[in-house]
Protein backbone atom coordinates (compact mmCIF):
# COMPACT_ATOMS: atom_id res chain seq x y z
CA UNK A 1 0.00 0.00 0.00
CA UNK A 2 1.25 3.37 -0.67
CA UNK A 3 1.88 5.83 1.79
CA UNK A 4 -0.46 8.87 1.45
CA UNK A 5 1.67 12.01 0.37
CA UNK A 6 2.32 14.69 3.08
CA UNK A 7 0.42 17.39 3.07
CA UNK A 8 1.89 21.00 1.44
CA UNK A 9 4.30 22.44 3.94
CA UNK A 10 4.19 26.10 1.60
CA UNK A 11 1.49 27.94 -0.83
CA UNK A 12 2.41 28.18 -3.88
CA UNK A 13 -0.05 30.69 -4.57
CA UNK A 14 1.24 32.91 -1.82
CA UNK A 15 5.02 32.40 -2.79
CA UNK A 16 3.45 33.30 -6.27
CA UNK A 17 1.34 36.71 -5.19
CA UNK A 18 4.62 37.80 -2.78
CA UNK A 19 6.99 37.39 -5.32
CA UNK A 20 5.21 38.83 -7.84
CA UNK A 21 4.30 42.25 -5.52
CA UNK A 22 8.07 42.14 -4.88
CA UNK A 23 8.94 42.11 -8.50
CA UNK A 24 9.06 46.13 -9.50
CA UNK A 25 11.41 46.86 -6.13
CA UNK A 26 13.65 43.77 -6.38
CA UNK A 27 16.76 44.97 -7.16
CA UNK A 28 16.81 47.48 -4.68
CA UNK A 29 16.75 44.28 -2.38
CA UNK A 30 18.46 41.40 -3.90
CA UNK A 31 21.77 41.40 -2.17
CA UNK A 32 21.43 37.74 -0.77
CA UNK A 33 19.97 36.51 -4.66
CA UNK A 34 23.34 38.50 -5.91
CA UNK A 35 25.72 36.43 -3.43
CA UNK A 36 23.70 33.43 -4.51
CA UNK A 37 24.47 34.13 -8.07
CA UNK A 38 28.16 34.90 -7.15
CA UNK A 39 28.74 31.87 -5.76
CA UNK A 40 27.47 29.99 -8.54
CA UNK A 41 29.63 31.73 -11.08
CA UNK A 42 32.71 31.35 -8.66
CA UNK A 43 31.79 27.19 -8.94
CA UNK A 44 31.56 26.97 -12.81
CA UNK A 45 35.02 29.05 -12.67
CA UNK A 46 36.95 26.12 -10.88
CA UNK A 47 35.84 23.62 -12.85
CA UNK A 48 38.05 22.85 -15.80
CA UNK A 49 35.26 21.63 -18.32
CA UNK A 50 32.98 23.42 -20.62
CA UNK A 51 29.81 23.34 -20.23
CA UNK A 52 27.80 23.89 -23.51
CA UNK A 53 24.09 23.98 -22.85
CA UNK A 54 23.49 25.55 -19.18
CA UNK A 55 19.88 25.84 -16.99
CA UNK A 56 19.71 28.33 -14.38
CA UNK A 57 16.09 28.59 -12.26
CA UNK A 58 15.11 30.08 -9.86
CA UNK A 59 14.64 33.82 -8.27
CA UNK A 60 18.39 34.22 -9.01
CA UNK A 61 18.84 32.56 -11.83
CA UNK A 62 18.58 35.95 -14.34
CA UNK A 63 21.30 37.37 -11.65
CA UNK A 64 23.46 34.55 -12.41
CA UNK A 65 23.27 34.56 -16.28
CA UNK A 66 23.99 38.82 -15.90
CA UNK A 67 27.39 37.63 -13.62
CA UNK A 68 28.59 34.31 -16.04
CA UNK A 69 32.39 35.67 -17.18
CA UNK A 70 34.32 33.94 -19.93
CA UNK A 71 36.24 31.83 -17.42
CA UNK A 72 32.93 29.76 -16.55
CA UNK A 73 33.14 28.34 -19.50
CA UNK A 74 29.20 28.59 -20.32
CA UNK A 75 28.04 28.06 -23.71
CA UNK A 76 23.99 28.27 -24.11
CA UNK A 77 22.10 29.73 -20.66
CA UNK A 78 18.20 29.13 -20.38
CA UNK A 79 16.69 30.92 -17.62
CA UNK A 80 13.98 29.39 -15.80
CA UNK A 81 11.65 30.37 -12.71
CA UNK A 82 7.92 29.74 -11.46
CA UNK A 83 6.99 33.24 -12.50
CA UNK A 84 7.80 35.60 -15.56
CA UNK A 85 9.89 38.51 -15.45
CA UNK A 86 9.03 39.65 -18.93
CA UNK A 87 12.28 38.89 -20.22
CA UNK A 88 13.29 35.33 -22.46
CA UNK A 89 12.85 32.78 -19.64
CA UNK A 90 10.88 29.64 -19.38
CA UNK A 91 7.92 29.55 -16.66
CA UNK A 92 8.57 26.25 -14.72
CA UNK A 93 8.68 24.87 -11.20
CA UNK A 94 11.21 23.35 -9.81
CA UNK A 95 9.34 19.92 -8.77
CA UNK A 96 8.23 19.63 -12.46
CA UNK A 97 11.00 21.24 -15.04
CA UNK A 98 9.30 21.05 -18.53
CA UNK A 99 12.48 19.90 -20.52
CA UNK A 100 13.90 16.47 -22.06
CA UNK A 101 15.48 14.04 -20.14
CA UNK A 102 19.78 14.56 -20.54
CA UNK A 103 18.82 17.85 -22.11
CA UNK A 104 21.50 20.18 -20.30
CA UNK A 105 25.59 19.92 -19.36
CA UNK A 106 24.74 21.41 -15.98
CA UNK A 107 21.98 22.60 -13.74
CA UNK A 108 22.22 25.68 -11.32
CA UNK A 109 19.22 25.85 -8.89
CA UNK A 110 19.27 29.91 -7.43
CA UNK A 111 17.56 30.29 -4.35
CA UNK A 112 14.66 28.29 -4.93
CA UNK A 113 14.98 24.63 -2.93
CA UNK A 114 14.39 26.16 0.19
CA UNK A 115 10.45 27.22 -1.38
CA UNK A 116 9.43 23.76 -2.95
CA UNK A 117 7.24 21.22 -1.14
CA UNK A 118 9.01 18.17 -2.39
CA UNK A 119 13.01 18.79 -2.24
CA UNK A 120 13.66 15.11 -3.36
CA UNK A 121 11.48 15.46 -6.32
CA UNK A 122 13.43 18.94 -7.43
CA UNK A 123 16.50 17.33 -7.09
CA UNK A 124 15.65 13.91 -9.02
CA UNK A 125 14.20 16.92 -11.89
CA UNK A 126 17.84 18.23 -11.85
CA UNK A 127 18.92 14.82 -12.17
CA UNK A 128 16.84 14.08 -15.24
CA UNK A 129 17.52 16.94 -17.27
CA UNK A 130 21.06 16.12 -16.61
CA UNK A 131 23.37 14.45 -19.35
CA UNK A 132 25.97 12.18 -18.21
CA UNK A 133 29.12 13.56 -16.35
CA UNK A 134 26.70 16.88 -16.07
CA UNK A 135 26.89 19.33 -12.88
CA UNK A 136 24.36 20.61 -10.61
CA UNK A 137 24.67 23.41 -8.30
CA UNK A 138 22.23 24.06 -5.67
CA UNK A 139 22.44 27.26 -3.68
CA UNK A 140 19.38 28.20 -0.96
CA UNK A 141 19.54 29.70 2.34
CA UNK A 142 20.26 27.05 5.32
CA UNK A 143 19.09 26.10 8.73
CA UNK A 144 20.79 28.94 10.42
CA UNK A 145 19.08 31.51 8.11
CA UNK A 146 17.48 34.25 10.15
CA UNK A 147 17.69 32.25 13.79
CA UNK A 148 17.93 35.23 15.82
CA UNK A 149 14.33 36.75 14.21
CA UNK A 150 12.96 33.37 14.62
CA UNK A 151 13.80 33.24 18.00
CA UNK A 152 12.41 37.05 19.03
CA UNK A 153 8.98 36.35 17.31
CA UNK A 154 8.51 32.82 18.71
CA UNK A 155 9.25 34.34 22.14
CA UNK A 156 7.58 37.87 21.82
CA UNK A 157 4.03 36.21 20.74
CA UNK A 158 4.12 33.50 23.45
CA UNK A 159 4.74 36.10 26.09
CA UNK A 160 2.07 38.69 24.78
CA UNK A 161 -0.37 36.00 23.81
CA UNK A 162 0.01 33.16 25.42
CA UNK A 163 0.50 31.13 21.61
CA UNK A 164 3.10 30.54 18.84
CA UNK A 165 2.63 30.81 15.23
CA UNK A 166 5.64 29.59 12.82
CA UNK A 167 6.33 33.16 10.95
CA UNK A 168 9.95 32.05 9.72
CA UNK A 169 10.36 29.19 7.25
CA UNK A 170 11.89 26.03 8.08
CA UNK A 171 15.50 25.71 6.40
CA UNK A 172 17.21 22.75 5.72
CA UNK A 173 20.60 21.56 6.91
CA UNK A 174 23.44 20.67 4.73
CA UNK A 175 23.95 17.50 5.72
CA UNK A 176 20.04 16.64 5.02
CA UNK A 177 20.56 18.31 1.76
CA UNK A 178 23.59 15.99 1.01
CA UNK A 179 22.14 12.91 1.75
CA UNK A 180 19.22 13.99 -0.40
CA UNK A 181 21.96 14.53 -3.30
CA UNK A 182 22.56 10.58 -2.98
CA UNK A 183 19.25 9.65 -2.72
CA UNK A 184 18.46 11.11 -6.15
CA UNK A 185 21.38 9.23 -7.90
CA UNK A 186 23.83 12.24 -8.03
CA UNK A 187 27.54 11.24 -7.80
CA UNK A 188 30.20 12.76 -6.09
CA UNK A 189 28.01 14.56 -3.64
CA UNK A 190 29.14 17.98 -2.11
CA UNK A 191 27.39 20.14 0.43
CA UNK A 192 29.00 23.59 2.18
CA UNK A 193 27.50 26.42 3.79
CA UNK A 194 28.75 29.91 3.56
CA UNK A 195 27.61 32.17 6.34
CA UNK A 196 26.97 35.67 5.90
CA UNK A 197 26.82 37.60 9.10
CA UNK A 198 24.98 40.99 8.68
CA UNK A 199 23.90 44.17 10.85
CA UNK A 200 20.62 46.32 10.71
CA UNK A 201 20.90 49.35 12.31
CA UNK A 202 17.27 49.34 12.45
CA UNK A 203 15.62 45.91 12.83
CA UNK A 204 12.40 46.74 10.71
CA UNK A 205 15.00 47.16 7.38
CA UNK A 206 14.93 43.55 7.64
CA UNK A 207 12.03 43.12 7.14
CA UNK A 208 11.33 45.51 4.32
CA UNK A 209 14.33 43.39 3.10
CA UNK A 210 12.74 40.31 3.18
CA UNK A 211 9.32 41.87 1.28
CA UNK A 212 10.94 43.51 -1.09
CA UNK A 213 12.73 40.23 -2.29
CA UNK A 214 9.72 38.50 -2.00
CA UNK A 215 11.13 35.53 0.87
CA UNK A 216 8.40 36.41 3.33
CA UNK A 217 6.84 33.28 5.00
CA UNK A 218 4.56 31.63 2.56
CA UNK A 219 3.96 28.90 5.15
CA UNK A 220 0.34 26.82 4.16
CA UNK A 221 -0.61 26.61 8.02
CA UNK A 222 1.33 30.36 8.71
CA UNK A 223 -0.80 32.37 10.79
CA UNK A 224 -2.99 34.83 8.30
CA UNK A 225 -2.69 38.92 8.47
CA UNK A 226 0.36 40.42 9.77
CA UNK A 227 1.84 40.96 13.60
CA UNK A 228 0.13 42.52 16.22
CA UNK A 229 1.99 45.85 16.85
CA UNK A 230 2.08 44.79 20.46
CA UNK A 231 3.75 42.03 19.58
CA UNK A 232 6.25 43.09 16.85
CA UNK A 233 7.05 46.01 19.25
CA UNK A 234 8.44 43.29 22.24
CA UNK A 235 9.79 41.25 19.37
CA UNK A 236 11.81 44.07 18.11
CA UNK A 237 12.71 45.35 21.90
CA UNK A 238 13.86 41.32 22.46
CA UNK A 239 15.77 41.13 19.39
CA UNK A 240 18.30 44.22 20.23
CA UNK A 241 18.62 42.93 24.08
CA UNK A 242 19.46 39.75 22.76
CA UNK A 243 21.67 40.07 19.49
CA UNK A 244 23.05 43.70 19.64
CA UNK A 245 25.92 44.64 17.08
CA UNK A 246 28.65 47.34 18.28
CA UNK A 247 27.51 49.92 16.42
CA UNK A 248 23.82 50.34 18.11
CA UNK A 249 22.14 47.66 15.51
CA UNK A 250 21.71 44.33 15.65
CA UNK A 251 22.94 40.73 14.30
CA UNK A 252 21.34 39.09 11.44
CA UNK A 253 22.26 35.51 9.94
CA UNK A 254 22.39 34.63 6.52
CA UNK A 255 23.02 31.11 5.56
CA UNK A 256 23.70 30.00 2.37
CA UNK A 257 23.94 26.60 1.72
CA UNK A 258 25.63 24.91 -1.55
CA UNK A 259 25.24 21.63 -2.72
CA UNK A 260 26.93 19.95 -5.75
CA UNK A 261 26.98 16.95 -7.40
CA UNK A 262 27.61 14.88 -11.00
CA UNK A 263 25.25 13.16 -13.35
CA UNK A 264 27.01 9.69 -13.12
CA UNK A 265 29.48 8.53 -15.57
CA UNK A 266 32.07 5.79 -16.27
CA UNK A 267 34.71 8.53 -16.16
CA UNK A 268 34.64 9.15 -12.46
CA UNK A 269 36.02 8.15 -9.43
CA UNK A 270 34.70 4.68 -8.26
CA UNK A 271 34.68 4.21 -4.56
CA UNK A 272 36.16 0.85 -3.64
CA UNK A 273 34.12 -2.36 -3.22
CA UNK A 274 34.07 -3.77 0.40
CA UNK A 275 37.11 -6.01 1.00
CA UNK A 276 39.29 -4.99 -1.86
CA UNK A 277 41.78 -2.88 -0.23
CA UNK A 278 45.45 -4.54 -0.95
CA UNK A 279 46.79 -3.33 2.22
CA UNK A 280 45.29 -3.75 6.00
CA UNK A 281 44.55 -1.46 8.55
CA UNK A 282 46.98 -3.34 10.85
CA UNK A 283 49.95 -3.81 8.72
CA UNK A 284 49.99 0.16 8.00
CA UNK A 285 49.98 0.84 12.14
CA UNK A 286 52.95 -1.69 12.13
CA UNK A 287 54.90 0.33 10.00
CA UNK A 288 54.30 3.64 11.22
CA UNK A 289 55.23 1.76 14.76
Amino acid sequence: MTSPKPDPIFSANARQHKRERARAHFEDHDFIHKRAAEDVVDRFETVLKHFENVLLYGPGAALTAKALTPKANVGKVTIADDISNGEDMVVAAAEALPFSDQQFDAVASVMALHAVNDLPKALAEARRVLKPDGLFIGIFPGERTLHELRWALQTAEAEVTGRVAPRVLPFVAVKDGGALLQRAGFALPVGDVLELPITYQNPMRLFADLRGAGETSHLKKGPKGGLRRDVLAHALTLYQKRFPSEDGGVHVTLELVALTGWAPHASQPQPLKPGSATASLQAAIQHQE
